[in-house]
């Protein structure tokens, strides 16, 4: 008998513990009330979309070969991200595909990232996202490319 008010006991315990770390109901929505108006800030900005239809704001890293991921962005720092145009510093990785891409290395380019048109998105038309990103290599660039290059992205 002793050992079971001792089982009871310890097991009415541990209850009112897990519901004292949850919390009260009226505490969880006060709670989850700031991260709605966030997200609904930040939509008010376009986004950058990303290689699983993903909406991206300020990304550190980017995926630009999304078939093959043969050129990736990294290291992003953002200086601007506005409704017209958004600027960041960064490098870009890429593969040279020597003698073919699955054997070759990947070696870094420092760039300045410019995303520009933005447009309404197809998948969430609430939304608008930059439909154009533009590399400008500041140092040394990929033997095939310009110091400049823009490419349209996927909607």
């Amino acid at each position: 008998m002793r050992m079971r008010a001792l089982t009871t006991a310890v097991a009415l315990c541990a209850v009112a513990s897990l519901a004292t770390a949850a919390g009260t109901p009226s505490a969880a929505r006060s709670a989850a009330a700031p991260s709605v108006q966030t997200v609904r800030q930040s939509t008010a900005l376009p986004v950058l979309v990303d290689c699983f239809w993903h909406p991206e704001v300020r990304p550190s890293d980017f995926m630009l070969a999304c078939g093959d991921g043969n050129s990736r962005l990294a290291s992003l720092r953002w200086s601007r991200w506005g409704t017209e145009s958004a600027r960041a510093e960064g490098v870009n990785w890429v593969n040279d595909c020597e003698p073919y891409c699955a054997a070759g290395r990947f070696h870094a380019y420092p760039v300045t990232v410019r995303l520009d048109h933005p447009q309404p998105w197809k998948k969430r038309p609430q939304l608008s996202h930059y439909s154009r990103i533009t590399l400008e290599y500041t140092d040394k660039r990929p033997a095939q490319f310009s110091q400049t290059v823009s490419y349209p992205l996927w909607d």
